[in-house]
């Protein structure tokens, strides 16, 4: 799904582009980085979520890692076999599915590849506007009341293997991203699920889940066309919607028969009502199944269906952890059309490694975690253009709650010390906020301050300023209180598992200052660090109390909110559930006035403090440098897809 409709935040693990940043949608995703949905946030890694992008209108997670003396990988694709001219580019984290929109896919290297290799009705473009691709589709407002909106896909508009993109396709969409289906129900005291059926495993959040889920969508007769109602005005619809995965793909690995059919099943299928769950539909089910973890791979399918491609280019080889190739999708008739035939993603963890392989004409582009020795061997490098700024991400500390987690894998209810929310405001009063800056940021940025904002950066200006003035934040001041820890643990010794990507150098940094001030205070902290290509899929899993991620955003809209922090978001990592959170933040999302979406994201903030739900620790610095050869990129892009956002302007001057 492009980083347009739907937008998800990205989670991050690292600190690049936005990898560790979980990349949410307007909805969030972990980078270390895990995305994004678009209007999704997706964590990251790669300090830039960061873990896991920060909020955008989805987040994703960021992990990348600092420059150390690594060499870089010899894991170059012949390019020469590939013929016509050709870039490469390094990348922190390793691709691992052709599906975005799952918060196990939602990472910032997998948006990254989907965005080059998708078609949507708009996307993101300079300044976080919303350019519509009318090369696709159109769309246009054809109800206010119901609130409807149509949208059309253009006549010969195909996927790859030549099948049009059309009603089904369209239909598989708004089942994913409406929620209409689910009947899952939820414990109103505890948030944990009571019963019935979640079929899509969204990272966002439904359009059920924000209370704007109008009647059941209607498809045209022209059969390239849909009308979705939402049952009020939507702050974000013009980014609540676009093409995922091609229908007929998922419904003939489900076992249906024809397009017909899977059409005939989702009309005549009744709305959920968490109400009343009944028995899950055996047909929906199968399509859900594969849906979820059918486009998951860590090399290049056998069965070329699974990466089909709809935009300028496509998938033609991916090396386990290594490398994703692509080049020019020929059957793409729209407007985006690239100049480059083929395009190399190599994936270099280290940042000192990629600044190695650019300088010896290995790659012609990187995008690493920032740091001050990174960025001076850079500029020591002739023919090349370094480019930095703030990005669309942050770096934070959750704590896990009794509710459990919509994520992954729970059987049983949360137990540990964090239930408890005097052992949570005691933990979170020994993080030593003030040192992890200074060890990380400070370095790059002198003037950057420790953020007191679990929703807003000090890039959003006076919005921020007003969250921090008024979110109750100053109880935790950026020097650790050991003593104050001290007097509310009162002689107890909780012990504390803290899941981190351990092959980030920035996150490890926070861990070892966070473990060093807690024990100090009488905790006993296990370090719970997972690989760098396994620590996204344990966000939000059994055995751990605490995650150390990030978040990356698109910077558009305001769905990565609930995404986040809402009891069944799609990001929702540590089973965080406030009813009260969860009203304004359906509140938010049908609230079109700018200063209004403010005051209620200051509330939000508010209760998000009072909570004890964690800390967040610096808004990223991010940074790339280009070969003079490579054209196009002219200026350092803060949102999920970093220097990708372009890709088909880019050209080369050899």
């Amino acid at each position: 799904m492009l980083l347009s409709a739907a937008l998800v935040i990205t989670a991050c693990g690292g600190d690049d582009d936005g990898s560790d940043d979980i990349a949410a949608e307007d909805t969030a995703a972990p980078d270390d980085e895990p995305a994004a949905p678009d209007d999704t946030e997706a964590p990251d890694d790669t300090d830039a979520p960061d873990d896991t992008d920060a909020p955008d209108d989805t987040d994703a997670p960021d992990d990348t890692e600092a420059p150390d003396d690594t060499e870089a990988p010899d894991t170059d694709p012949d390019l020469d076999e590939e013929g016509g001219s050709a870039v490469t580019v390094a990348e922190t984290n390793a691709f691992t599915s052709f599906n975005t929109s799952t918060p196990d896919g939602n990472v910032d290297i997998n948006g990254k590849i989907d965005l080059v290799t998708s078609s949507d009705f708009n996307y993101i473009g300079e300044n976080f506007s919303i350019v519509r691709d009318e090369s696709f589709g159109t769309y246009e407002i054809t109800s206010e009341d119901p609130f409807q909106v149509t949208y059309t896909v253009n006549e010969g508009v195909v996927w790859s293997d030549g099948e049009p993109v059309d009603a089904d396709d369209l239909l598989l969409a708004w089942a994913i991203l409406s929620g209409y289906y689910n009947d899952q129900a939820f414990d109103p005291e505890t948030g944990e699920p009571s019963g019935g059926t979640r079929y899509f495993n969204y990272a966002g959040t439904t359009y059920a889940d924000l209370d704007v889920l109008g009647s059941a969508a209607t498809l045209g007769d022209d059969g390239r066309s849909i009308t979705i109602e939402y049952s009020k005005p939507y702050a974000d619809w013009e980014i609540s919607y676009g093409l995922d995965k091609p229908a007929h793909v998922v419904w003939g690995h489900a076992g249906l028969e024809s397009s017909e059919a899977f059409i005939d099943l989702l009309t005549g299928l009744p709305q959920g009502d968490p109400s009343a769950p009944g028995e899950p539909n055996a047909e929906l089910l199968e399509i859900a199944s594969f849906w979820n973890t059918g486009f998951d791979s860590l090399t290049l399918p056998d069965d070329p269906s699974l990466y089909l491609s709809s935009g300028p280019y496509i998938v033609s080889d991916v090396e386990e952890s290594a490398s994703v190739t692509l080049v020019k999708n020929e059957a793409y008739t729209g407007d985006r059309v690239g100049q480059i035939d083929t395009i190399v993603m190599r994936t270099i963890g280290d940042a000192t490694a990629q600044v190695q392989a650019l300088q010896n004409g290995d790659v012609d582009i990187i995008a690493p975690q920032a740091s001050a020795d990174t960025i001076t061997a850079l500029e020591a490098i002739d023919g090349v253009t370094v480019h930095r700024g703030q990005q669309m991400a942050y770096d934070h500390l959750d704590l896990f709650f009794p509710g459990v987690s919509t994520i992954g894998g729970w059987d049983e209810p949360y137990d540990g010390p964090f239930t408890d929310p005097v052992v949570r405001e005691a933990f979170l009063k020994t993080v030593p906020r003030g040192a992890i800056l200074n060890a990380i940021i400070t370095p790059l940025d002198p003037e950057a301050g420790v953020l007191n904002s679990q929703i807003l950066v000090p890039s959003n200006g006076e919005s921020y300023t007003t969250a921090v003035a008024n979110n109750g934040s100053d109880a935790f001041p950026d020097a650790p209180d050991i003593e104050g820890a001290r007097e509310l643990l009162a002689g107890a010794t909780p012990t504390v598992t803290i899941l981190y990507n351990r092959d980030n150098p920035n996150r490890v940094d926070a861990f070892t200052l966070i473990a060093a001030s807690a024990t100090e205070a009488g905790f006993n902290v296990v370090d719970g660090g997972a690989a760098g290509d396994e620590w996204g899929a344990a966000l939000g899993t059994p055995g751990y109390d605490a995650q150390i991620f990030g978040w990356i955003s698109s910077g558009v809209g305001v769905g990565g909110v609930p995404q986040i922090f809402g009891s069944t978001g799609g990001g929702n990592y540590n089973g965080y559930s406030n009813p009260e959170v969860d009203t304004l933040a359906q509140q938010l999302q049908v609230t079109t006035d700018a200063a209004e979406q403010v005051e209620i994201q200051v509330q939000i903030d508010a209760l998000l403090w009072a909570d004890a739900y964690g800390v967040p620790f610096f808004q990223s610095v991010g940074v790339d440098a280009v070969r003079d050869r490579v054209q196009g990129i002219d200026f350092f892009y803060p949102g999920q897809s970093g220097v990708w956002w372009n890709v088909w302007e880019w050209s080369v001057t050899d």
